[in-house]
């Protein structure tokens, strides 16, 4: 049965047949908790995400902070080139933030300001302690300020889930007269139910009388698990943008997934065409993502930001495409489509196969590297050249996914303050675990200390502590293989809690010897609290900047 679609109700502007897809992995998706990225990885990543072709990066909040001022600038001028994603920066409804925000984004060939206020009754009570009448006022100034600055402007009423719907339909309407381009539903608590959101989204095209001016965008949380359910609702509703993230981090539970949106929508596409006004039978795109660069994105993201994907993650997961069932198996074998809806390589998920070896030059190496969609400043190929060759020292088959491993490896940015020299345990079934460590200090001191644990790792981890002296806690310790087989490499991700800053610190590392990754993971996690410990402390306004959201 065809869906039902309203065509009497205008569509956001221009008539788009397709939705925009708008990533926040480097603003929601960073204030995941540990999940701190600094300044060259933000640059790696907005990298990563023109080649996967989002529409538009929000690239962070430039008022919370000097690095994240920095952050942005660099990006805009960088990734936001004439060819390249629209760079956005997120603002609240004052004058600083939004004309901070403008200065960052004005090396971008295309900027826009996303600035927001809360509209439900229970912000504007007890955070804002404002009127409806006084938020109004605010939102028909501070977007006409943003407008000013730079012409492509997005609004959020912050809450709208739970906003009083008259009033969100007068906030919305005010700002589109003021100049926002695009107006955005928030589900900022992630408690709204798919058909209510779509409700949301229908009551805004049929009852804001400037709403055929404006693209409407959705950004939600999955508190309820909904986030995805959700945008899918409000798209079939008349919404052209969904705010999204890359393996669904962000703030609690997370944000709507960029990956199982725009997979939704190329697998079922017969099922949406009718909703954009396309035949069924359209072969169109829906979006413009290129799809072979979900995984490698994925991936990357992951690492740099040791958020681990869930095995029995939707799409890209490591068990997405794996079937144990021998019921499963024997239909897949028989013919693919029995239990699989998609091809893996629709998502760039490559076999194993053998690509390099001991014997393989640089030139070989670089080339592999560029067809996996790895661009290596000079400095970066070098090193990780360097780790290919020990490896294949030790590995006789070398995949892709072990390249994708050690190069990601190498090119993360954590600040090189303390450095591991050298690891050397002991341990047994009745031997206490021992651990010698030496380590090179920033001051250029080469330090040695031994220490015994429960395991050999624990060991490892007491040795660097009696060695660096930081405090602090370590809350998770996790280890994946990259690869099968007894040779294959270890991914390990930490995470390090520090009383005094009320931060999580993530480590991450990939060796074929665990006890190393699991110490050079802890030295990484303790670089970042480190430097953290050192760097200036942020103004009283940056940090309540940081902690305002959408």
């Amino acid at each position: 049965m065809e869906p039902v679609v309203a065509n009497s109700i205008p569509l956001s502007p221009p008539a788009l047949d397709r939705v925009l897809i708008f990533d926040t992995t480097l603003r929601d998706g960073e204030q995941s908790p540990g999940a701190t990225l600094n300044g060259e990885e933000k640059l790696t990543i907005a990298r990563q995400l023109a080649r996967l072709g989002a529409d538009i990066i929000e690239a962070g909040f430039p008022f919370a902070s000097p690095g994240d001022f920095e952050a942005v600038q660099k990006i805009a001028e960088e990734v936001g080139t004439e060819a390249g994603p629209t760079i956005c920066g997120l603002a609240r409804a004052t004058r600083r933030d939004i004309e901070t925000a403008a200065q960052a984004l004005a090396p971008a060939a295309k900027g826009r300001i996303h600035t927001f206020i809360a509209t439900s009754d229970i912000h504007m009570q007890y955070k804002l302690r404002k009127t409806r009448a006084e938020v109004l006022a605010t939102v028909a100034e501070m977007v006409a300020l943003a407008a000013s600055l730079i012409p492509d402007v997005e609004f959020s009423p912050e809450d709208a889930g739970r906003s009083d719907p008259e009033f969100l339909y007068q906030v919305l309407e005010t700002a589109i007269r003021a100049g926002a381009k695009t107006v955005n539903i928030p589900d900022t608590v992630g408690y709204t139910m798919p058909e209510e959101f779509g409700r949301i989204i229908r009551g805004i095209r049929e009852n804001v009388l400037n709403a055929s001016d404006a693209v409407i965008s959705v950004h939600g949380h999955d508190d309820l698990g909904v986030a995805v359910a959700n945008f899918l609702e409000a798209i079939k509703n008349g919404a052209r943008q969904v705010e999204c993230t890359i393996n669904g981090i962000g703030e609690r539970a997370g944000n709507a997934s960029l990956e199982e949106i725009v997979m939704a929508l190329h697998v079922r596409r017969p099922y949406f065409n009718p909703y954009f006004g396309l035949p069924v039978e359209s072969e169109k795109p829906l979006t413009n993502i290129v799809t072979p660069e979900i995984y490698r994105t994925s991936r990357m993201v992951s690492n740099l930001t040791g958020m681990l994907v869930q095995p029995n993650k939707a799409i890209v997961g490591a068990n997405a495409f794996s079937h144990e069932s021998g019921i499963h198996q024997d239909g897949v074998l028989k013919h693919r489509q029995t239990y699989e809806i998609m091809d893996a390589q629709t998502i760039g998920l490559q076999t194993n196969s053998i690509v390099l070896g001991k014997l393989s030059g640089r030139n070989a190496f670089r080339t592999r590297l560029q067809e996996l969609g790895f661009e290596l400043s000079e400095q970066e190929l070098n090193k990780a050249f360097v780790r290919f060759k020990e490896l294949a020292d030790k590995k006789k088959e070398i995949s892709d996914l072990d390249l994708e491993a050690i190069v990601n490896d190498e090119i993360r940015q954590i600040p090189e303050l303390f450095r591991l020299e050298r690891v050397q345990v002991s341990c047994g079934d009745r031997e206490i675990p021992t651990a010698t460590v030496t380590v090179l200090t920033p001051a250029g001191e080469e330090l040695t200390d031994a220490a015994v644990g429960t395991g050999p790792v624990d060991a490892v981890y007491e040795a660097i502590n009696r060695l660096v002296q930081v405090p602090n806690r370590l809350i998770e310790y996790s280890v994946q293989s990259v690869t099968a087989g007894i040779d294959a490499i270890g991914e390990v991700t930490i995470r390090l809690y520090h009383q005094g800053l009320g931060k999580t610190f993530s480590g991450h590392a990939a060796n074929t010897d665990i006890i190393v990754a699991s110490a050079n993971a802890y030295v990484n996690a303790l670089n970042r609290l480190y430097f953290a410990l050192s760097s200036e402390p942020a103004s009283a306004s940056q940090r309540e900047a940081a902690t305002q959201k959408v």
